[in-house]
């Protein structure tokens, strides 16, 4: 359980909202009309990607940090772990309040979190680099709590941290005024679904709550599903602002009696809605930011007609893992395909595979092939970008008929993670 027993209140909500009004925008609820007009729903985004670190965790940092500071209990500093969007609200909030902050941050860490990081936190903080999961940059900080004094500002698991991130459950029940049916909420560690649940519990409990997890790393829903909290032993780390093995135990034990269910999204799917919301609606999103979007498909027929909030909790995205992002979109999509294939080792054997396999609209995007000796065949790893995901048979079929197939490698998840 988190340092405090006690849960969060609405009158604590409301009076953490006093604690950071001078730091935290008031973000917009902004109604999108592409994503009603596709789900039949009345869709409206909450815009935490618009605060001045870009996500709501600068709600709870200030909240606990600020605290903390007013009872005299700063001195020897602060310390926290964080996957990059706490770290952030943690650095402003040190140099905002002129307290001394050392935040220890995964080496997989993307390049451009850290230099916002460092650019919020100038001289008040000092980055560390540990270990290759947000579970191991937290041991490193929690040894150097113990040894320095420093005070350990958990990334979720902690009351005053979840009074701060409910705030915004506030802010969302006074611009729509309207009865709201579902809120779906992204989910880490906990500390945004269980600050919601509180507010939401006590003035609208009528809302139906809906927490998204990445696939890969879906700790909530596995707690949820064993009614008790669960480690996972291994997490993919793709969608790194929500890659917890472990649920905090305060969120968890105010989650499983508020959520009305936990869906696990695809990684793949989360890619798709970040090019989508990118090229048709000019919103820059991390992974993180995405998943509550990315799960309204999962709930089309129950959201139809209905009133629908989704929860946009941040946009630090690193542009140099928009190529990965868009693989990751076209795979989950059926768009790309990955094969062994034969080749003959004659003068133009790869036109003849061009002219006789491909579609008309198909498009090799990947090709490795040596040619080390002087056998009939060699093989070459050749990646395929389809124009719809209805060819993929025409061309599996061309390519056996004709004697180039060797494997398909999209369901080899060892080969295609060397590849993507």
């Amino acid at each position: 359980m988190s340092e405090t027993a006690t849960f969060p209140t609405l009158e604590a909500v409301k009076k953490a909202r006093k604690s950071i009004e001078s730091v935290v925008n008031y973000t917009p609820l902004q109604y999108s009309q592409r994503l009603s007009e596709k789900s039949g729903a009345r869709i409206f985004l909450k815009r935490e990607d618009l605060q001045p670190v870009r996500s709501y965790k600068l709600r709870g940092a200030y909240n606990k940090i600020n605290s903390l500071f007013l009872e005299g209990k700063t001195s020897d500093g602060i310390v926290c772990a964080s996957a990059g969007n706490h770290a952030q609200g943690v650095a402003f909030s040190c140099r905002q309040l002129g307290i001394r902050g050392t935040i220890f941050m995964p080496v997989t860490t993307p390049r451009q979190k850290l230099e916002q990081v460092e650019m919020f936190g100038g001289n008040a903080v000092e980055v560390r680099l540990t270990g290759d999961t947000f579970d191991a940059s937290k041991a490193a900080a929690l040894e150097f709590a113990a040894l320095s004094g420093a005070a350990f500002i958990h990334p979720f698991d902690d009351v005053r941290i979840i009074e701060g991130q409910a705030t915004l459950a506030l802010e969302i029940l006074e611009q729509q005024q309207e009865k709201i049916d579902f809120v779906f909420i992204p989910i880490g560690g906990g500390g945004l679904a269980s600050g919601i649940a509180t507010v939401f519990k006590a003035l609208s409990p009528e809302t139906l709550l809906v927490g998204t997890e990445p696939k890969g790393a879906a700790s909530m829903k596995a707690s949820l599903f064993n009614n008790a909290n669960t480690e996972l032993p291994e997490i993919d780390g793709f969608v790194d602002g929500a890659a917890v093995k472990r649920v905090g135990d305060l969120n968890f034990e105010i989650c499983k009696d508020a959520l009305y269910d936990c869906i696990a999204v695809d990684e793949g799917r989360v890619c798709d809605t970040i090019l989508q919301l990118y090229n048709r609606d000019a919103i820059v999103l991390e992974p993180a930011g995405a998943l509550s979007i990315s799960a309204l498909d999962h709930y089309r027929d129950r959201i139809r007609g209905k009133n629908v909030v989704c929860i946009v909790s941040g946009s630090n995205n690193d542009i140099t893992r928009m190529e990965e992002i868009k693989e990751r979109a076209l795979l989950y999509k059926g768009l790309k395909h990955y094969f062994m294939v034969k080749f003959p080792q004659r003068p133009g054997a790869l036109k003849d595979f061009v002219l006789n396999v491909l579609g008309s609209d198909d498009d090799i995007t990947h090709f490795e092939y040596t040619k080390k000796n002087s056998r009939e065949t060699a093989l070459a790893v050749v990646g395929i970008e389809l124009s719809d995901p209805s060819g993929f048979s025409g061309l599996r079929t061309r390519m056996q008929e004709l004697g180039y197939f060797e494997s398909y490698l999209n369901d080899n998840p060892d080969v295609l993670n060397m590849l993507v």
